[in-house]
């Protein structure tokens, strides 16, 4: 069965960047026909899909974060990374990595999420 374990910052100051790194098991990354992606919650805007990396490496993102949003991975390591850059205070949420399909906020696998808080 695949897992996923997000880890990162918990708390990140305005302006800063968010990396956040999922770190995968009992699955490769870098095989198959699905997605890896990060998803994440707040009261204010409920479920967001917020981009996904395929197997081969390609990307996509939500047009509302993909001008400071990237994804990287290391498949020596098994993990995919979400850049989240110039951060605000919108940007608090529970954040989520999951395999599944490319869009959308519907998952296989997921996480089981860690809080971020955006704050001075």
């Amino acid at each position: 069965q695949v897992q996923l374990q997000e880890s990162g910052p918990g708390l990140v100051k305005p302006s800063q960047t968010l990396s956040l790194t999922c770190t995968v098991s009992g699955g490769s990354i870098a095989t198959g026909f699905h997605y890896w992606k990060w998803i994440r919650q707040s009261p204010a805007k409920g479920l967001e899909w917020m981009g996904a990396i395929s197997t081969s490496g390609s990307t996509w993102y939500s047009p509302s974060l993909k001008s400071r949003t990237s994804i990287s991975r290391d498949t020596s390591k098994n993990q995919f990374t979400l850049h989240l850059y110039s951060v605000t205070s919108e940007d608090t949420a529970v954040y989520f990595c999951a395999q599944g399909t490319l869009w959308g906020t519907s998952y296989y696998y997921r996480g089981q999420g860690t809080q971020v808080t955006v704050s001075s």
